[in-house]
């Protein structure tokens, strides 16, 4: 038996409710392998601006930091728009990411056959198949560099940055992964304007010496959006800088059928990861028990492989896929036998078995 800690960053929004799906699936999970799992529950974002006037209180820090591992359902809203750039919510998710040291943000994009019809792609398409894992820097680049304003204001800039041993570490973490799937790694870059790019390759060559095996190439991220909704089977693992790789993941949401199914891991220095599904907080469904809750469930898949309890991960997996293959349709994914947040999250858990 395992006892395993694990802190509960529900946020704001519709993470509440996606969360409280995946932690049901979780406590499932352990009674029937026989573990014992205790759930901490801490506040990240608006909901810590309503509460401690912050948005990344000092003791959720520490208890992440002790714990085997983090769940988060999403951050951000209208309610906390107005605020200071250095107290809105998404500046707590940020900051959970350094203090954590998470910089490899690892987004598989799956399409399920059942689903296909609500991809935006053809047939013939989707035929040769989806398995993308887009492997994303997560706490460097322009989301991190010097940024400022001057001229009263009236300009501002960012600043894309990145040193040899960040792109170095992240690089190691997307071959490793390919070693393990069809052993390709495309490295999404724009070299032939940015010299942050050119760095970025340079030393992504560099780490590719000690992977013979993996199959390497590059691409410009413009292009990397072409191809990726013209041909997405051509691509193993996407290797991204942190902005690239947010807009690409997005993007490969979409070709799955919709972003409510794509989880994430993001692993780094510390002991624990933080998992979460690749959506934002969506107020306007809020409350409604409308959200889809896979992409959480599936993050909390993820979890448990994290901490070395593959078998359990994926008993969660195939709940996740008998339910889609029912016919259980969230309203995001089209017609089938329509069910809410919460009974999807009891469906999927009583599919849980060893």
């Amino acid at each position: 038996m395992s006892k395993k800690n694990i802190v509960v960053l529900a946020g704001d929004g519709i993470g509440p409710e996606i969360t409280s799906a995946a932690v049901n699936v979780l406590k499932k999970t352990a009674e029937a392998f026989g573990h014992e799992f205790t759930f901490d529950y801490k506040l990240l974002g608006g909901c810590a601006i309503d509460k401690f006037g912050v948005p990344l209180p000092d003791e959720t820090v520490t208890a992440c930091k002790a714990s085997d591992g983090v769940l988060l359902g999403a951050v951000g809203g209208p309610k906390w728009d107005g605020m200071p750039a250095d107290l809105r919510p998404e500046k707590g998710l940020l900051g959970i990411r350094k203090a954590l040291g998470l910089f490899a943000n690892l987004r598989p994009a799956v399409i399920y056959p059942e689903l296909a019809a609500a991809s935006p792609l053809k047939e013939e398409v989707l035929a040769r198949g989806v398995n993308v894992m887009v492997v994303r820097e997560l706490i460097g680049g322009i989301y991190f560099g010097p940024r400022g304003t001057k001229d009263d204001g009236k300009t501002a800039y960012d600043t894309e940055i990145y040193s040899e041993n960040e792109v170095r570490r992240i690089a190691k973490v997307a071959f490793d992964l390919a070693r393990g799937r069809r052993k390709k790694v495309t490295s999404v870059d724009k070299a032939n304007v940015l010299l942050s790019s050119r760095l970025w390759r340079r030393v992504v060559e560099e780490v590719h010496k000690d992977y013979p095996d993996v199959e390497l190439n590059h691409i410009y991220v413009d292009n990397a959006a072409m191809q990726l909704v013209r041909d997405p089977s051509q691509f193993d693992v996407l290797l991204c800088p942190n902005m690239f790789g947010d807009i690409l993941s997005d993007e490969a949401s979409q070709i799955t059928g919709s972003i409510g199914l794509l989880p994430s891991s993001s692993l780094g220095t510390e002991k624990a990861g933080l998992f979460e599904p690749i959506h934002g907080s969506a107020p306007d469904i809020a409350g409604k028990d409308v959200a889809n809750p896979v992409a959480t469930i599936l993050a909390a898949a993820m979890l448990l492989d994290n901490m070395g309890l593959n078998a359990e991960a994926r008993a969660v997996e195939r709940a996740v896929s008998e339910f889609i293959s029912e016919g259980w349709r969230t309203p995001d994914l089209g017609e089938g036998k329509r069910v809410g947040c919460a009974e999807a999250g009891r469906l999927i858990a009583g599919r849980v078995h060893a």
